[in-house]
C-alpha cells in the first residue's frame, strides 16, 4: 500500500470490504486544474451518505439489473449494487477516482465496471440508456452540480436513488425534481426519484 494511501474496513452486504483511499483529499488539490475547472478531489472522501446509500442498496434485489453511479468517487454503492448481484457502471469525472476504485473492486473480487464520465460529456452512459437504476451520493455541493443533474437524470433512466446531507443547493433541486419526478424520503437524507 503506497504511504500516501490509508486503508479502512466497511461492513457491507454481510462482507467485510477493505478499501485503500488517499490518506488527505487536501494534498491533491491541484491549483491548475482547480482554475481550469473548479477542480476539488472530493472523490477521495469516503462521505457518510456514500456508506448510507451502500448500505440501502446492499439489501435490494438486484441480480441481473443494470446499475449506474454518478460521481462514484470510492464507489462504495456501486461496490454494494455488484454485491447484490446487479451489473455496474460506476462513473466519476476524475481519472483518479476510477483508477482507484478498479483496484478496490478487484482487491475486494467485485466485478463491475468503473469509466471516466464527466457530466458535460456524458454520451457512453446515454448510449446505454435507459438504465434500470441510478444512483447518487453527495452530488449536490455545487450548483452547476445540481442543474446538470436536473437536465441528465431524465435521460438516464426512471428509477434514481439519491443519498443527500443536506448540501445548500439540495432544497432548490427537489423543488425543481419535484416538476417532473415523485420524490420519495426512503429514509434520513436518502431520496428515491420516480419520472412520472
Amino acid at each position: 500500500m503506497d504511504r500516501d494511501q490509508v486503508e479502512e474496513t466497511v461492513e457491507l452486504a454481510g462482507r467485510r470490504l477493505t478499501l485503500v483511499r488517499p490518506r488527505s483529499a487536501d494534498e491533491l488539490i491541484d491549483e491548475e486544474a482547480f482554475a481550469d475547472d473548479e477542480f476539488l478531489p472530493y472523490w477521495a472522501e469516503l462521505w457518510p451518505s456514500g456508506v448510507a446509500l451502500a448500505r440501502v442498496v446492499g439489501g435490494l434485489e438486484l441480480g441481473g439489473v443494470r446499475v449506474l453511479e454518478l460521481g462514484a468517487g470510492l464507489g462504495l454503492p456501486s461496490l454494494a449494487a455488484a454485491l447484490a448481484g446487479a451489473d455496474v457502471l460506476a462513473t466519476d469525472w476524475a481519472e483518479e477516482a476510477v483508477e482507484l476504485l478498479r483496484a478496490n473492486a478487484a482487491r475486494n473480487g467485485i466485478a463491475l465496471r468503473a469509466e471516466r464520465v464527466p457530466w458535460n460529456e456524458p454520451a457512453p452512459i446515454l448510449e446505454a440508456a435507459p438504465w434500470p437504476l441510478v444512483l447518487g451520493a453527495d452530488l449536490l455541493y455545487e450548483q452547476r452540480n445540481a442543474d446538470r443533474l436536473l437536465e441528465l437524470l431524465p435521460l438516464l433512466g426512471a428509477d434514481v436513488l439519491l443519498a443527500e446531507p443536506g448540501r445548500p443547493f439540495a432544497r432548490g433541486f427537489f423543488e425543481r425534481a419535484a416538476e417532473r419526478w415523485e420524490v420519495e424520503a426512503v429514509e434520513d437524507r436518502l431520496y428515491r426519484l420516480r419520472l412520472r
